[in-house]
Formats: structure tokens, C-alpha cells, sequence
């Protein structure tokens, strides 16, 4: 395989004929698709019991920050003892969860009876993205097939959080306000048992207690701490988007384009995901990261001074654009920068650092909309990505891999370093990638 990556030009077309590929891929799909639909159908299901918007946001704010301090931890897990290891019994307590979350809300239980159960809801939701992404390095790291991987993921995830809001929307509107939470939870279940089932594609657990090395926390990676502190910021547009689309289209008395306006913009970044994945790069991923975080940086700029809707559109949908190569060089940096022994903690990471970014900027631009006006809410993308551009910009240095984070902790299913013929870590020969 590794010289058919080496002779043709990356596609999505020889990403998908990978060997095994199928087998993580649609019970990946199925899997993930909850995740888009937890907090929306918590917001739904418990606005309809309490009457409150506040009430419903608190609780859905609560599951999105225990899912974003506990995932990391999952991902550890994960690397450590397997990634069945980890879903069998977080998909079982998940299950749980959500099922004692349903019976609170419909027998209008207090709000801290309501906060107790979204802690362990939100902290059990199984990061089936970061593992399908660490099945990805697993099979193609170092290959220049690992962009197009990346980016293929950014797709499915935006994909996912098209649909996932609309499904549970129906569901809860249409059938029962409860709806949507139990479709989540089902789909949970069912999805993560699938896809737990196909543990051949797993990673190789890393067996770094038989070495008497200590294991690694994926975050002691300096570059992935930068690189948690961008993800924050892009969180910030997610959420920033969110609340304030809503605030101005209420404002000007239009609230149905809201889906509409937030559509352009998950738009945009599909179709710079996909054109990501499809462009065989020249330059490295630390600079196209850079490059990318600046354009979004500068196209959340005029952002709070538009008034106009169609010009909103064409704006929203430029954010959207310069998102997706951020997020996508993101991930494949990580391939470079940590050792397999603390993979699939490093893609979590990443993820909660979205969620937690979002979660903020949904309660501080709802605080901005309701003091300030609608259209202030559009300050926070603005803020986030500019601060993290300037923490980014500062800690460069630290996104360029060195060879000891490439071996230390990397190995083989019996714990010894795999090296291929040129001295690089990995099963066979490996084109190397820019850095820069």
C-alpha cells in the first residue's frame, strides 16, 4: 500500500480503497451521529418541561463541559487498554444516563437534580471521532494520504452536525419531546457496540507498563497544547455563530432564515473540507495552519457590523471556508507531533477543546445579545480566534515535531519501536511531509 500512496496523487477515491477502511468507517458514521444530537435534544426536551430557556441551556451547558474535561480522559483510556475497552461500558452508562435524564425532566425534577444526571450523560458520550481518526494514523500515518484522511473526517463530522440537529429537532416536535433523547441514546448504544465489534482496525494498545515506562499524557506534547488553545478559538466561532444568528434573525423579525444562515456557513466549511482533502499540498502543515487561522481570524472581522442578511450569508459562508483547513491541519499535525502510545487522547483533546470553546461562547454571547444587542454576540468569533492567532503565532516553534516525540512511546503490539527501512517510525516506507 505504501507504494501505491507514494506513486499516485492523494484522493478521497484511494482513501476509501484502504484495506479495512469500510469496516470503522459506516459503524463510525452511525456511532457519531448522537454526539451531534445530545445537547439540542436536551434544550428541546427540557425547555418543554420547565418553560425555560435558561433552565434548558444551563443543563445542556452542563453535558457539553463534562464531555469536553472528560474526554480527554476517555481517549487516554482508550490508547491504553484498547478502544472496545473504553466503549463497551461508556455506551452501556450513556444509556443509563439519558434514560434517568428522560425521567427527571418528564417528572419536572429540580434543576440540580437535572445538573447531577447531565454530568455523567455528558462525561459518558463516546468520542467515536477522535478513535476513527486514530484508526486513520494507525493504517496511513506518515503517508501523504494522512491530509486527505483529515479532511475527509472534517467533512463527515460537519456532515453529522448538519443532519443531527435537524433528526432530533423532527423527532422532538413531531413525535414527542422526548423523542430525540431517545433516539440518541439508542443510536449510542447501538452504534457504539458496532462499532466497538470491529477491533481489528483498532490501534495497537502501546504496552508501555511492560517497558517500566511511565505513560505519557498526550497534553505534556507542547504542540498539543497550542494547538488545544486554536481548537478553543475555533470552538468560539462554532458557538459564537450559534447564539448570534439566532439573536439577529429574532431581531429583524425573521427567525425561520436562522436555519437558512447557519446552513451557508456549516456549508462553507463542507466544501472547504472536501477541497482540502482533494489539493496535494506543497507546503507544510504548521504554515498552512497559520495561514488559515489568520484568514478566519480576518473574516470573523465584519462579522458584528453587518445588518443586512444576504451579505451576512456571504459573510458567514467565508468563515466557513477558512475553518475547515484549520481544523484539518490541526488534526494531521497531530500525527507528527505525538507518539501513538497517546494518539487517540491527543484527536480528544482537540475535540473537547471545540466543545469546551463553544460552550463559553454560547453563554457569553448570549450575555453580550441580551445586554448589548443582537448583532455584539458576533464580537466573541472575533475575540476567540484572534487571541488564540496570537498563541498560535507564539508557540510556532512548538508545532514542528522532533525526532524524540516521533519514538519515544511509539511501537509495536508487543511494546518495541517499529521503524521501517529508513529509520521513520512506522510499517514501511514513508514519503516525508513538509513541516513548514
Amino acid at each position: 500500500m505504501a507504494s501505491a500512496v507514494k506513486d499516485s496523487r492523494p484522493g478521497y477515491g484511494q482513501l476509501l480503497r484502504t484495506p479495512g477502511a469500510w469496516t470503522f468507517l459506516l459503524p463510525g458514521f452511525l456511532a457519531r451521529q448522537p454526539f451531534a444530537m445530545l445537547t439540542i435534544s436536551i434544550v428541546l426536551l427540557v425547555e418543554n418541561t420547565t418553560g425555560s430557556y435558561g433552565t434548558a441551556g444551563a443543563v445542556s451547558a452542563a453535558t457539553g463541559v463534562s464531555m469536553a474535561l472528560f474526554a480527554p480522559q476517555g481517549g487516554k483510556l482508550a490508547d491504553r487498554f484498547g478502544q472496545r475497552a473504553v466503549l463497551v461500558p461508556g455506551v452501556l452508562l450513556h444509556a443509563l444516563a439519558v434514560s434517568a435524564l428522560i425521567a427527571l425532566a418528564l417528572s419536572h425534577a429540580p434543576l440540580w437534580a437535572l445538573l447531577a444526571v447531565a454530568v455523567p450523560t455528558g462525561a459518558s458520550t463516546p468520542q467515536v471521532g477522535p478513535m476513527v481518526r486514530a484508526r486513520w494514523a494507525a493504517r496511513l500515518g506518515g503517508t501523504p494520504l494522512m491530509p486527505t484522511a483529515a479532511a475527509f473526517e472534517s467533512v463527515t463530522d460537519e456532515f453529522t452536525f448538519v443532519i443531527g440537529p435537524v433528526l432530533a429537532t423532527a423527532l422532538c416536535t413531531s413525535i414527542h419531546p422526548a423523542a430525540g433523547l431517545i433516539a440518541e441514546g439508542a443510536l449510542t448504544l447501538a452504534g457504539g457496540l458496532l462499532f466497538a465489534s470491529q477491533h481489528r482496525s483498532q490501534p495497537a494498545v502501546e504496552r508501555t507498563r511492560s517497558t517500566g515506562q511511565p505513560h505519557a499524557s498526550a497534553l505534556s506534547v507542547p504542540g498539543v497544547r497550542a494547538l488545544v488553545v486554536g481548537f478553543l478559538g475555533i470552538g468560539s466561532v462554532f458557538g459564537g455563530m450559534q447564539v448570534s444568528l439566532t439573536a439577529f434573525t429574532q431581531d429583524i423579525g425573521q427567525p425561520g432564515i436562522n436555519g437558512v444562515l447557519y446552513g451557508i456557513f456549516a456549508a462553507g466549511n463542507m466544501l472547504a473540507g472536501i477541497a482540502c482533502g482533494a489539493i496535494a499540498w506543497k507546503i507544510g502543515p504548521r504554515r498552512r495552519l497559520l495561514t488559515a487561522y489568520g484568514l478566519l481570524a480576518l473574516a470573523t472581522t465584519p462579522l458584528w457590523a453587518v445588518t443586512v442578511v444576504p451579505l451576512l450569508g456571504a459573510v458567514g459562508l467565508l468563515v466557513g471556508l477558512c475553518i475547515a483547513p484549520a481544523l484539518i491541519t490541526g488534526y494531521t499535525l497531530v500525527e507528527s507531533l505525538v507518539p501513538a502510545s497517546a494518539r487517540t487522547e491527543a484527536f480528544t483533546w482537540l475535540t473537547g477543546a471545540v466543545a469546551l470553546g463553544q460552550a463559553t461562547a454560547v453563554a457569553v454571547a448570549g450575555r453580550l445579545a441580551d445586554h448589548f444587542g443582537p448583532s455584539s454576540g458576533f464580537l466573541v468569533p472575533l475575540g476567540g480566534t484572534a487571541l488564540a492567532l496570537v498563541v498560535l503565532l507564539a508557540l510556532r516553534g512548538r508545532l514542528v515535531p522532533h525526532s524524540e516525540s516521533l519514538v519515544v512511546g511509539s511501537g509495536t503490539q508487543d511494546g518495541t519501536a517499529a521503524h521501517g527501512p529508513d529509520g521513520e517510525r512506522g510499517v514501511g516506507h514513508r514519503e516525508p511531509l513538509p513541516v513548514d
